[in-house]
């Protein structure tokens, strides 16, 4: 008897990409939820928010100010329509952007989950084994990521068609958001493919949106409609749209085309490496490890030192560069709206705008503490963490070595984030600018407190209930950069500020030092240290 052997039939390279859809779906039931409804929410709460906050139209003429200035204009856009304000208008200028900010995020953290986290865990080669063509599992990546940024995009839409905004304008920032989530996901497939690390990816991409922001930012602040560097940021193209205004629809075909562009350099990049590797070499280390990782510190050193040295160049950067714009903040002084009070503490316009940027960083240094702990769980939940502990190493030692590094880290970010701003501020002041160096590099450590507080919380979280600690922490994170940014102008209620920490902090150098607030939040942060450690000692390590 003859055997006769056939070529194996070659699949769709989309085979079986409905199923890992609808898969993902089902993973991705509650986080997607939460990230589609929290977006939408906010864009409903913004978009009739603005008519509480200007009650007449003397009111809202006053506040488009803050929108005109040029600090305006480098925080939140190019400030189009502010000569002539209607609600509509200043939604569109001062609130539209968070909403793309966030899209951005959120096509960011989805794609790079499920593209190289899942290769990084393990999950994407069990998928593989079975029919699975080879771009199935990226295009059911963009599908997932795509319909969440639709939903949210339609959920913005209806938040201001309920405002009673125009109909086009309402579409085009809807528009423009999709195209701006397509845009950034894009950008997450393309660094899915580069990095061999789900931290080195989402680095990659979320680096993008702040070098976006950052040349958008430069762009903006000379003058209202934005200069031409403007254009040279994805974020700007978004703005340039200027919705309720001349309602331009061209701007999105960059976005569109972009990510077109970025999408398909993703899938062609994933045909060029193997399952599990990246197009980028991981560095080699060392011949002979440093005796520094035969210590618990040095061991926690080496896996937290990417993560915090990376947020640590981009805000010492983003500080030197605001604290640059000091001499401008005084120039223009006397021609900002008295609504400005509202953003800066105190009658010095420059001193509290320093030490608004003060805060401003105390965010995003929170943000750098709860990405290293969730970094922590990370080791945890990829078994290296046993490994540790297989040594003569309690899990005290273990945890406490961890987070020492975090604290300290974040204590340095601090420190380096105030010299950067004062350095900035001494180099443009015309008078003795040198002065302020200290208070500047005073008020970014004076924000310790409140991130040591958060730290702590989501500390107690990582030792109790560890699946909560990172997504609490992230909502901490964006809760208190919101009413850091904007609490002042959509005036919540009190209780509402209350449950921000950094709330709590005096605006120094505008404000002297408020000694109980640093000791309470120091206290609240160092109890919840010893809970999760409490915690950590007493629940089952590698728990998912």
């Amino acid at each position: 008897m003859s055997l006769t052997t056939h070529p194996p039939r070659r699949g769709s390279p989309l085979t079986a990409a409905g199923t890992l859809v609808r898969f993902l779906l089902r993973v991705d039931r509650i986080r997607a939820l939460v990230w589609v409804l929290g977006i939408g929410a906010m864009g409903f709460y913004f978009a009739h928010a603005v008519q509480v906050v200007a009650s007449d139209d003397a009111a809202l003429a006053e506040l488009a100010g803050l929108y005109a200035d040029p600090v305006g204009r480098m925080m939140v856009g190019p400030g189009f329509g502010m000569d002539d304000p209607t609600y509509e208008r200043f939604y569109a200028a001062g609130y539209a952007f968070v909403l793309y900010i966030f899209l951005a995020l959120m096509s960011v953290f989805t794609m790079i989950r499920h593209t190289r986290a899942d290769e990084q865990a393990g999950r994407a080669e069990l998928m593989r084994a079975n029919v699975v063509g080879r771009h199935a599992t990226l295009t059911s990546a963009f599908v997932v990521t795509m319909l969440m940024v639709l939903a949210a995009s339609v959920l913005i839409a209806g938040g201001a068609l309920s405002a009673g905004f125009a109909w086009e304008g309402s579409l085009l920032i809807a528009v423009t958001g999709t195209a701006v989530g397509f845009f950034f996901a894009g950008a997450a497939a393309v660094s899915a493919q580069l990095s061999e690390s789900a931290r080195g990816a989402s680095a990659m991409a979320g680096g993008l949106i702040g070098l976006a922001y950052l040349v958008r930012m430069a762009g903006d602040a000379p003058e209202v409609g934005g200069t031409a560097l403007s254009w040279a940021s994805p974020l700007g193209w978004a703005q340039q749209t200027a919705p309720y205004v001349d309602d331009l629809w061209w701007p999105v075909l960059l976005l569109a085309g972009g990510g077109l562009v970025l999408s398909a350099l993703g899938f062609w990049l994933s045909t060029r490496r193997d399952v599990g590797a990246g197009i980028l070499p991981a560095r080699l280390g060392r011949a002979e490890a440093r005796p520094a990782l035969g210590t618990p510190l040095g061991l926690a050193a080496r896996s937290l030192w990417g993560t915090l040295r990376g947020w640590g160049i981009a805000l010492v950067l983003a500080a030197l560069m605001f604290g640059a714009y000091a001499q401008t903040m005084m120039d223009a002084a006397d021609s900002l709206p008295a609504e400005i009070a509202d953003v800066f503490a105190g009658e010095d316009i420059m001193l509290g705008y320093l030490a608004y940027i003060a805060l401003f960083m105390g965010v995003f240094a929170l943000a750098a503490g709860v990405s290293s702990i969730q970094q922590i769980r990370g080791e945890e939940a990829h078994h290296r963490a046993e490994y540790g502990l297989s040594a003569p190493m309690s899990r005290t030692t273990w945890l406490g070595a961890h987070l020492t590094v975090v604290v300290v880290g974040v204590l340095v970010i601090l420190a380096g984030v105030g010299a950067a701003m004062g350095l900035g501020a001494a180099m443009v002041l015309e008078n003795d600018g040198g002065a302020y160096v200290g208070d500047l590099f005073l008020a970014a450590f004076l924000q310790a407190p409140a991130v040591l507080c958060v730290v702590g919380v989501v500390t107690a979280l990582f030792g109790w209930l560890p699946r909560a600690a990172a997504p609490v922490g992230w909502v901490i994170v964006g809760f208190t950069g919101l009413m850091s940014t904007f609490g002042g102008l959509l005036d919540p209620p009190e209780f509402v500020l209350d449950l921000d920490p950094f709330h709590h902090l005096a605006d120094f150098p505008v404000e002297p030092i408020a000694w109980e607030p640093i000791a309470w939040l120091t206290a609240i942060g160092a109890a919840g240290i010893v809970v999760g450690l409490l915690g950590w000692q007493r629940r089952e390590i590698g728990r998912i």
